[in-house]
């Protein structure tokens, strides 16, 4: 009985180990070849996809599990872009703590529950939050279907948590212009209608609302605790 006990706590911990680190190792072996983009956003695939650090300084992913299953595969010049806005991030908005959500299989293809993430070129980022007026990362965790089932009301408030509308704003913008350094463009931002009244009052506002084409209409999921990003390829990668 003892150590068929030894034994079970051993295999948790590994396992525990392998979703926590596992998303890092398989980066780590993955092959450098180029990605290759095929089809539109909701009926695509792709080749050669590239899983995202876990985290870094200032971000995070959703959930680790995730990652190592596999649901945060990019394009590589999404992955680039990304990257490089959080750089230029630190040094814009220090203390913020942002953190990415869902992309898509490293492969592309149906990404369920999903309409779109199929070829390596959508991403959802979850909303920049602050509690009692300090920034913190968007709480994800199984219970709130790790960040997905939060909801916030007009003003962008969920129980202790305030939608952070400058750092959001500060994110499209760092994206908006890395984007264009890796041979892409922005083709839509997906953010709850209710809410963007919100975002175009920040500083950056006014000019992200004219820079960047944002949904008019509700989307079959209201995405207020997330706003959801498609890029586009638009040739090549500026020196």
């Amino acid at each position: 009985m003892k150590r068929a006990m030894i034994s079970t706590v051993v295999a948790v911990m590994l396992l525990s180990a392998c979703a926590y680190w596992g998303n890092d190792l398989l980066r780590w072996i993955e092959p450098e070849t180029p990605s290759v983009s095929i089809g539109p956003t909701n009926d695509g695939r792709l080749l050669h996809g590239k899983r995202l650090p876990s985290a870094g300084p200032n971000y995070r992913t959703y959930s680790r599990l995730g990652s190592t299953l596999g649901r945060t595969a990019v394009n590589d010049r999404v992955r680039d872009t990304m990257l490089d806005s959080y750089m230029a991030l630190e040094e814009i908005t220090p203390e913020v703590r942002y953190v990415y959500g869902e992309t898509g299989w490293p492969w592309g293809g149906r990404f369920r529950p999903h309409r779109t993430h199929q070829n390596g070129l959508s991403v959802d980022f979850m909303v920049p939050v602050t509690r009692n007026g300090t920034s913190t990362a968007l709480p994800t965790t199984p219970f709130n279907k790790f960040g997905y089932a939060l909801q916030f009301d007009q003003e962008g408030q969920s129980g202790d948590l305030r939608i952070d509308f400058e750092a959001m704003a500060a994110h499209l913008d760092a994206l908006d212009v890395a984007a264009q350094q890796h041979g892409l463009r922005i083709a839509l931002v997906v953010f709850a209608p209710d809410l963007q009244r919100r975002l175009y009052e920040t500083e950056l506002g006014t000019t992200l609302r004219h820079r960047l084409t944002f949904n008019v209409n509700p989307s079959w999921v209201r995405h207020d605790d997330h706003y959801h990003v498609d890029f586009e390829l638009t040739g090549g990668v500026a020196e």
